[in-house]
This record gives C-alpha cells, structure tokens and sequence, in this order.
C-alpha cells in the first residue's frame, strides 16, 4: 500500500507541478518558455487589432498632409525597436545567471514581462481617440 501511494501521480500540470516542486531546472525553462509564448501570441493578436486601428486612422477625414509618417508607419517603426530593445534587455536579465541553468528562465520571465507591458502599451493606443 505504501509503494501505491509512492506511485500515485500528482494531480497537478506538469509545469505547475514544477512550479510547486521546485522541480528540475530543464522542466522550470520549459514551462517558463511556455508562458513566454502564450504573452507572445497574445501580443499579436493584439498586434493586428492596433495595426487596423491605425491604418483607419491613415484613412480617416483628417490626415495632415505634413511630410511626417502614417500612424501606421510610426507604429511599425516603434515595434522594430521595441523588439530590438526587448531582446538586448531580456539577454542582460538572464546574465543573473549567465552561463547557468537558470539562464534560459530569467530570459523566458523577462520576455513575459516586457511582451505584457507591450500588449497593454498596443491596447491603450489602439483605444485611444484620434
């Protein structure tokens, strides 16, 4: 009886198990690298919705003639260097644990935080007035 409850599975997800576990590392990344993921298809999503938004407001009544880029060409812009700096930055959080195993984790929280900053950024400028 003892070696049945030794065996019994744990209820939990694997990556919430991890978490609860503090299991191993490789597992730990993973699972991280998941969420990161997840904040990233969200961004994207998101990603359309203000690039539409944008592209109505190219279309709208009142667009200076005034030499300056669309608003859609500006957002463009802005997500190039946002994801240049998301990457350089995210790569400097992981040097916590630069050359360890901890590495890829810190990078994968990092890449978390700063895509649902970025998603939230996106959503409150597609919601603004013109």
């Amino acid at each position: 009886m003892a070696a049945q409850a030794a065996t019994k599975p744990n209820p939990l997800p694997p990556c919430d198990r991890a978490r609860a576990e503090r299991g191993v590392q490789s597992a730990m990344n993973f699972c991280a690298h998941r969420d990161y993921l997840k904040a990233d298809r969200a961004l994207n999503v998101q990603w359309k919705k203000t690039a539409a938004a944008m592209r109505a407001m190219d279309r709208g009544d009142f667009v200076p003639d005034d030499g300056r880029p669309t608003y859609f060409d500006t957002l463009l812009k802005s997500q190039r260097a946002w994801i240049a700096y998301r990457d350089a930055h995210c790569a400097s959080a992981g040097y916590q644990a630069r050359g360890g195993t901890m590495e890829p984790m810190l990078v994968s929280f990092c890449l978390i935080d700063v895509t649902q900053e970025r998603t939230k950024q996106l959503r409150e400028l597609a919601e603004s007035p013109e």
